[in-house]
């Protein structure tokens, strides 16, 4: 799925995945190593970590960066994980059969995962026009003279009152 955003110029592009059989709890610790990293960098912490959480969730990381390059045509080098969130799903229920011809009742909890990619191309190119235009010349800060550094310490403002 694509979101577009108009006021900022940037682009968002995310993968959801629902109803994944693991606890919430579980999939934050894998979610948690990837948030605000690059797409490459999430890709080989996640193929590393030891946890079962980590194979679902890259598999959405990837299906994003896929939906990224392939409906927006974006380079995978760019794109930087801004925002991935677990949310708690329904819990499936089972019935176990116990003695004496009762029934146990089974939660099995489920969750709900987004990962949102975003390119940072243009946030690289906005970074440069701001470098050559301060070396140019033409951008230029006014210097504020009026200002006075109030040091607390060696004035013992806060010291004084007794």
């Amino acid at each position: 799925m694509i979101k577009k955003r108009k006021k900022n110029l940037s682009t968002e592009v995310y993968a959801l995945g629902q109803h994944i059989c693991m606890s919430a709890h579980k999939a934050r610790r894998g979610i948690d190593q990837i948030r605000r990293r690059s797409y490459e960098e999430s890709l080989m912490i996640l193929e590393l970590m030891p946890y079962r959480a980590c194979y679902p969730i890259l598999k959405l990381v990837y299906s994003a960066a896929e939906n990224a390059s392939h409906n927006m045509s974006l380079n995978e080098a760019n794109l930087v994980i801004s925002k991935a969130e677990v949310n708690e799903g329904t819990a499936v229920k089972r019935l176990k059969p116990r003695a004496r011809g009762r029934s146990y009742l089974i939660k099995r909890p489920t969750c709900h995962i987004t990962v949102v990619l975003k390119d940072i191309s243009l946030y690289k190119e906005f970074e440069e026009y701001m470098v050559y235009s301060k070396k140019s010349g033409l951008i230029t800060k006014k210097k504020n003279k009026n200002l006075t550094c109030h040091d607390t310490y060696s004035s013992g403002g806060l010291w004084d009152k007794k």
